[in-house]
């Protein structure tokens, strides 16, 4: 078992890994949530540590963790997360356990792993309306009896699957997210990709439902949009315009494509975490994929990063501190302690505790559930309703692109892994960036929606920082040595010529197309 010890200021990981019946590394923590890209399997025992402030419950049994007996298309799985019990703390949680919780992550590079998450729209081919849940319905059912997927259930309704280490799960408005299983190399990446993109297909192209590869919803407006039934998402719906003009369409009508990426330890970490920020803006025009809103031109090329600039401040953003002198696990956990919370899973339903912190919650005052304490479960849960430019959990999520066709969906990833999991490219990157202020990095990504490639950066264009960072990526990927560079050739293109996706798509709107959107279904269609 990685087990966390802390060490002067710096935090590090023990590593005697416990090996699972399968011979899965098995990992610190619980796994408590289907959609999670990077996890381990099987039974988690965490013993108790010597270390001063480390310290978990015992033992995580299988049943709590949403496995059960296997028979084919037999299995379902409990609703993420899982019940309140899947986690029995022995004393109450501490914020160095919070802390702990996050170094638990930290592995050697030989164990570092590509998770990839995409989502996209379904749609009916006859009249380009969005599906309704019970076609949906219909379609996971499908995928699960014809590809041996298990069932995720929330009471009586099935709203997603789960196969090995891949999850299928639905978004608010049913945007269908595949959340890939940590996988080696770029190669098996895009083999998940097209292998999940045939068996949804196969099964949906019976139904007469198609599905589109892109940032935004072109052409229907907020009311047209089916509503999910999962709990949480009633919670935010509530909440989101307390807080923001755009959250709704944010849930609703936005689809991105990211990668989870590791790190070794804490100073790995933040060199990744910084790197990260700095670049997301050029992710983002790269990937610039959402020029259309209700049928018409809406005046951006990646309309999904404008929305989550006015969202909700309180969780999203590009965190200055992490490029403070101090920052460290630690900091991101006061960082997300004083995240207003969404909600607390007890007894198979969600509780509203809207408007409260973690930090509320650690001192036993939620109003919702008055004198409970949290545990781990409900830590993790909280760590993903935080939605950050790049997001630290037990790995780093890169969250600025746009969703897009299936070659772009393997070209995210590979810009990624070749800037961050290769050193020369990552030391170089931070040696680029080390001067940008935090004023320069807010100016980009609040410019780029709407001017990409072309926003002006000091003395010339972000398009020329862009061709620097991705001859940087290709490097890394050639360094890897697994032949993966030629995943990038998707974006080359795109430096190349300094046009981004979103402005191919204005120009066929504004010429071939004839200003009518319909097109775009079947030109972004999987």
């Amino acid at each position: 078992m990685a087990l966390v010890s802390k060490a002067g200021s710096s935090y590090c990981i023990r590593s005697d890994i416990t090996r699972g019946r399968t011979g899965q590394n098995v990992a610190f923590g619980v796994v408590n949530n289907v959609e999670a890209p990077i996890m381990k399997e099987k039974s988690i025992k965490i013993s108790s540590l010597s270390c001063k402030n480390a310290r978990v419950a015992q033992l995580f049994p299988l049943e709590t963790m949403g496995f059960r007996s296997k028979r084919r298309n037999s299995v379902i799985v409990a609703a993420s997360p899982p019940t309140e019990d899947a986690l029995i703390a022995t004393e109450p949680l501490t914020k160095q356990d919070l802390v702990g919780y996050l170094a638990s992550g930290c592995k050697s590079k030989e164990k570092w792993r590509i998770g990839t998450e995409h989502e996209k729209f379904g749609f009916e081919i006859k009249t380009l309306r969005p599906m309704k849940y019970e076609q949906i319905a219909e379609l996971l059912n499908g995928i699960s009896e014809r590809f041996d997927w298990e069932k995720v259930m929330e009471g009586d309704k099935i709203i997603g699957l789960k196969q090995g280490k891949q999850s299928i799960s639905l978004e608010p408005g049913g945007q269908f997210e595949l959340s890939g299983a940590p996988l080696e190399t770029l190669h098996q990446t895009c083999a998940e990709v097209n292998s999940h993109l045939y068996q949804v297909k196969a099964v949906a192209e019976e139904m007469g439902i198609g599905f589109l590869g892109i940032g935004f919803q072109p052409k229907l407006g907020l009311k047209d949009i089916p509503v999910m039934p999962k709990g949480r998402y009633e919670i935010m719906r509530n909440y989101m315009p307390k807080v923001g003009s755009l959250g709704l369409d944010m849930m609703f009508r936005t689809c991105t494509v990211q990668v989870n990426l590791d790190f070794s330890s804490e100073a790995d970490m933040i060199r990744k975490f910084r790197a990260g920020l700095a670049l997301q803006p050029i992710a983002t025009a790269l990937f610039a994929n959402s020029p259309f809103t209700e049928g018409k031109p809406n005046g951006y090329l990646s309309m999904r990063s404008q929305i989550w600039t006015d969202t909700d401040k309180d969780r999203t953003g590009m965190l200055p501190f992490v490029f403070d002198d101090s920052f460290g696990f630690e900091q991101y956990v006061d960082y997300a302690l004083d995240v207003p919370m969404y909600f607390v899973y007890r007894k198979k339903k969600y509780i509203d505790c809207t408007g409260m912190t973690f930090r509320d919650f650690m001192a036993g005052k939620l109003p919702c559930i008055p004198g409970e304490l949290p545990n781990l479960n409900d830590w993790e849960n909280h760590l993903t309703t935080i939605f950050p430019e790049v997001r630290l959990k037990r790995y780093l999520e890169m969250r600025g692109a746009d969703g897009g066709p299936w070659r772009r969906l393997c070209a995210l990833p590979a810009f990624w892994v070749g800037l961050l999991y290769d050193e020369v490219s990552l030391q170089s990157i931070l040696d680029m960036t080390a001067d940008w202020t935090s004023e320069e990095r807010e100016m980009l990504r609040n410019k780029v929606p709407k001017t990409g490639l072309q926003t002006p950066f000091r003395d010339g264009l972000l398009w020329h920082i862009a061709e620097d960072v991705l001859k940087l990526a290709k490097d890394g990927l050639e360094r890897r040595g697994f032949k993966e560079s030629g995943f990038l050739n998707e974006v080359a293109e795109v430096v190349r010529t300094g046009v981004t996706p979103a402005e191919k798509l204005l120009e066929l709107y504004h010429g071939k197309w004839g200003q009518s959107v319909d097109p775009v279904f079947e030109e972004l269609l999987y």
